[in-house]
């Protein structure tokens, strides 16, 4: 009796395994159905990244920013030009009481009706304006060089962007490639394994075994296929590739690289970065403002030139002594003392919000050494990882070599010779994760420098 049930539950569990299998088989053939007429295009690191920087749309909206500021700057500019006007002005009078009586012999009239014409034509040229159009052109000069360092920002963030999903997709290519070599060996085993129950000197539950091992790990396969496609939908997005196209990637970068000390890396990051950049122009973007508000205490001189036409008959065009055309030039000058006063608190404002961009500025340091300490930290552990696990593949290999011989000459259990390879196996794809950690962590240390894009 019991052996019947053991052999009810085994053909129950084969059942099972084999259902399992050709499941496994159908969506892994679904899949490849899909992808089958998907264009494939093999990248390097370097290409992606240029493709993104090229195809970027919040690359182009930095460029209007930069437009902006340029147009600004070029306004500023423009009001150092003379301002000129004309206007020309006509009206007509109606006098219905025109006579006025002063006393005896002195009196008067007005004519019933009265026309003028009036047109004038004036110039100005500020010949000394306290400096105010000068610091007006260096405040929006510098707002131009912010903006530009912004887009470097940008390009940056950008760049790092296309690395993280590189790097994503290459992981997950890496694992598929695990699992297809050992999907080859499982069936390696399994064919070895039911040899060995024909000739018994194994059990349906050694065949059982493998199977279950083997459908585990299409399993996992059919979940690495799903996250690629959504990776790599990620990717040509970022790069302005077409939808149907599959990237591949066939190798990267070497993930060890030499290290300098972290006191090197910190040094390059402050001299590098855009935002200790911007935080420096801003500094004399408020000393320019410094100087702007005491400008407003100054007194301003400007030449004027002015074209009057003058008639007073009801035709507006120029007729023998029936107009004057008088000519005036001049100089003129302006004061507003009571700024001297008025302006006092302004200055004190001006002058603490020099004193926040030095703070600031010093806030920025801070932060910037602590990213790239964290980012370098990140690198050296991601380093010491390779190496373990360099060490663990090697142990998973010896052991599994060793199950392979001890299961062969049937002094090893299916259970040891299946737990041996699924060692060797989780072994294989976590080096190539940390490989793929360890290229991540470089390129973000070198993001935390800013020189990630050259």
């Amino acid at each position: 009796m019991t052996t019947l049930n053991n052999k009810t539950v085994n053909l129950y569990l084969f059942k099972k395994m084999v259902f399992k299998s050709l499941c496994g088989v159908a969506a892994m053939l679904l899949l490849f159905h899909t992808d089958v007429n998907a264009q494939d295009r093999t990248l390097t690191l370097t290409e992606a990244i240029n493709m993104g920087l090229q195809n970027s749309k919040s690359l182009k909206l930095s460029q209007s920013q930069i437009d902006k500021a340029v147009s600004q700057y070029n306004q500023a500019k423009d009001q150092a030009l003379p301002t000129g006007s004309a206007s020309f002005m006509y009206s007509r009078a109606q006098i219905p009481a025109n006579h006025l009586n002063l006393g005896p012999e002195q009196s008067f009239s007005l004519p019933k009706s009265a026309n003028a014409n009036l047109g004038i034509v004036s110039a100005e040229e500020v010949i000394y304006g306290g400096g105010r159009l000068r610091y007006a052109r260096q405040t929006t000069d510098l707002l131009v060089q912010v903006a530009r360092l912004d887009a470097d920002k940008d390009k940056e963030q950008i760049a790092m962007n296309v690395v993280n999903a590189y790097y994503n997709l290459y992981r997950v290519l890496q694992s598929k490639k695990v699992v297809e070599q050992n999907l080859k060996s499982i069936d390696q085993q399994i064919h070895q394994s039911q040899r060995f129950f024909e000739q018994g000197l194994v059990t349906r539950n050694d065949v059982l075994r493998f199977q279950l091992q083997r459908s585990n790990i299409e399993l996992n396969g059919i979940d690495l296929e799903s996250n690629r496609k959504v990776i790599n939908y990620d990717l040509i997005v970022l790069l302005g590739l077409p939808e149907d196209t599959q990237i591949n990637i066939d190798q990267v970068e070497d993930a060890e690289r030499s290290l300098v000390p972290l006191s090197s890396y910190q040094d390059s990051a402050l001299a590098s970065r855009q935002e200790v950049k911007q935080q420096d122009i801003r500094t004399k973007v408020a000393e320019t403002n410094i100087k702007n508000v005491q400008a407003e205490k100054l007194p301003t001189l400007a030449a004027t030139t002015g074209l009057y036409y003058v008639n007073a008959s009801a035709n507006p065009l120029p007729n023998s002594g029936k107009y004057i055309t008088p000519l005036t030039f001049g100089v003129s000058a302006a004061w507003n003392f009571g700024t001297l006063w008025t302006n006092k608190n302004k200055v004190t404002q001006a002058r603490i919000e020099r004193e926040e961009t030095v703070i600031n500025k010093g806030i920025i340091t801070d932060n910037i050494k602590t990213e790239v300490n964290q980012s370098y930290q990140n690198y050296v552990n991601a380093l010491n990882k390779i190496k373990l696990l360099q060490t663990s593949i090697a142990q998973a290999t010896e052991n599994n070599r060793l199950q392979i011989s001890r299961y062969a000459n049937a002094t090893a259990t299916a259970t040891e010779r299946a737990d041996a390879e699924t060692l060797l196996y989780q072994a294989q794809i976590n080096l190539e994760l940390a490989k793929a950690d360890a290229g991540l962590a470089y390129y973000n240390l070198l993001k935390s420098t800013g020189r990630l894009v050259k």
